[in-house]
């Protein structure tokens, strides 16, 4: 498995999408197609991305009961995609209905990832809005391993819960890591955040990096820089 940059590809309609992927000729960058892209377009959008060249990370974090989800993945599994993911906290059984209903008949899917804790929220936040009071790293290491029980790929994490989750889960376990910005740039929304160097040492196998590149004057150079500081190319 090799590591990348993936680019959080939060547009409202496929002519914002291509307009900013007709920027880039020299490269076929990893996209993140998340709800607000896929629910204005839908899954047209994704074979659409394919044609293009592009691998994808479709970003619909499912949860729901455990026949609906493997329902619900038994239709995305029909779609060319490399990598999608669901909410750990929907409990083993969803996450094992998941893959099953991921895995097409000659027996290949796509990595299967969970969402342990969203970047946005802080500790004080899951104890106050969600009566989770067990430190956010406790929870995040306990639905990293839910995730290995139901046989998932990975998991989406913090990158400062990236390396952590490695020790517990197995170096081949995947962590898919959002909250990146460059060190000269703005959180925005995020609060759990960190660089891409410092997500690569910290362990981090793919940087989910969506602002930083789409809203930049050039992006680019912004792309190049990322990868440049996460891969060292």
């Amino acid at each position: 498995m090799a590591k990348d940059v993936i680019i959080a590809c939060d547009f409202g309609t496929k002519d914002e999408l291509f307009e900013f992927l007709d920027k880039f000729k020299d490269e076929k960058p990893y996209l993140k197609v998340g709800m607000e892209l896929f629910y204005a377009e839908g899954p047209e959008i994704v074979r659409e991305i394919k044609e293009r060249g592009h691998k994808i990370f479709l970003d619909l974090k499912l949860c729901d009961i455990p026949n609906t989800v493997e329902k619900a993945m038994r239709v995305l599994s029909h779609l060319d995609v490399d990598m999608t993911n669901l909410h750990a906290f929907g409990t083993v059984a969803m996450m094992e209905a998941a893959i099953k209903g991921l895995t097409r008949p000659d027996g290949t899917r796509p990595y299967l990832i969970a969402v342990t804790q969203l970047t946005s929220t802080s500790e004080e936040r899951m104890k106050s809005d969600l009566l989770i009071n067990e430190p956010i790293d406790k929870v995040v290491m306990h639905y990293a391993k839910c995730a290995v029980d139901a046989k998932l790929d990975g998991v989406v994490c913090s990158p400062l819960e990236a390396g952590k989750v490695k020790d517990t889960c197995g170096k081949d376990f995947i962590t898919v890591t959002p909250g990146v910005r460059f060190a000269d740039g703005e959180k925005g929304d995020q609060v759990r955040v960190t660089t891409p160097s410092d997500a690569a040492k910290l362990g981090s196998d793919f940087i989910v990096v969506g602002r930083p590149v789409t809203q930049a004057d050039d992006p680019v150079k912004a792309y190049r820089r990322c990868k440049k500081e996460f891969l060292g190319e």
